[in-house]
């Protein structure tokens, strides 16, 4: 015996609610009021009708509701979802109805720092700033329990990801145009936002934008790579300092040999161009020595 496939599970999305003007249903309310109170205080009528008046203006006053700039209302009638409202102002809807008013401002999220891996395995704290909004409000309130909470696990989850996509900065490991933590903040800024977007969506949440607020190693291993690069700064430099003293020495013999203010064999060519090379490759002062003898003696 087969079993029946489970049923679909029915996703909700948000529908407009259509209600009616507070200000006219106030001014209905207070004339019902009004013509209730004339019949008792005038006996226009028999008191039944002021009663029956009286009670409904006050069965009006319960549907009442005011919306303030970006706020909605989501209606439900004995569970049923019935649609959302999001006009401002006084509004008036079935007293039947009942109501839950969700916010739809922007909303900031600031990420305390995550120790994770980055993608060569070194473990690098990581913070991010999400700024993001409810945009489907029956997916946010139906679909998830409680969508704050889905967001901040979320955004953990993606910034923990992320991590292990990127390495913290470059090396000889990687490609020349590899992009890294530290050096593609814009391109790790928009592959987040798109990872928490599909994070966010079965909870009607959108992100309007998310940027790395903290980035650095560990502190088990900051010592050990701010060594490296230290390390790596200094083999740069040096590299342009010979550069530019090779340059310098070349100039130099060229000069002495197009004057002909010298002649030089290359023995002699060989201890200028070391002599040159320590005064400007040293780190320290040079300290001059005078040779009153020759190359040769």
């Amino acid at each position: 015996m087969t079993e029946a496939p489970a049923p679909a599970r029915v996703v909700r999305s948000e529908r407009r609610y259509q209600s009616i003007s507070g200000y006219a249903m106030a001014l209905a309310a207070l004339l019902l009021f009004g013509f209730g109170a004339l019949v008792f205080a005038r006996h226009l009528a028999h008191p039944a009708v002021g009663v029956v008046l009286v009670l409904a203006g006050a069965a009006l006053v319960p549907g009442f509701y005011m919306l303030k700039p970006n706020e909605g209302i989501i209606f439900t009638l004995f569970g049923e979802y019935k649609g959302t409202d999001r006009s401002e102002g006084l509004r008036w809807t079935h007293p039947l109805l009942s109501g839950q008013k969700i916010s739809l401002r922007a909303r900031n999220l600031n990420t305390p720092p995550l120790k994770v891996n980055d993608k060569r395995g070194n473990p690098v704290e990581i913070g991010a700033a999400v700024v993001w909004r409810v945009h489907d409000t029956a997916q946010a309130v139906f679909e998830i329990d409680d969508y704050t909470k889905f967001v901040s696990i979320q955004a953990e989850a993606a910034i923990r990801h992320l991590a292990t996509l990127y390495a913290y900065d470059s090396g000889e490991d990687l490609e020349g145009d590899e992009t890294t933590l530290r050096a593609g903040l814009d391109v790790v800024a928009d592959a987040l936002k798109a990872e928490l977007n599909q994070r966010f969506a079965s909870a009607g949440v959108e992100v309007l934008d998310a940027k790395l607020t903290h980035l650095a190693y560990a502190p088990e291993i900051a010592q050990v790579m701010l060594r490296r690069q230290q390390a790596t700064a200094i083999v740069s430099a040096r590299h342009q300092i010979v550069a530019g003293a090779v340059g310098m020495v070349e100039a130099a013999l060229k000069g002495l040999s197009e004057r002909n203010l010298v002649t030089l064999d290359d023995e002699r060519k060989a201890a200028m161009v070391s002599n040159l090379l320590v005064v400007l490759c040293s780190d320290n002062d040079a300290q001059p020595v005078i040779n009153t003898g020759t190359l040769y003696t």
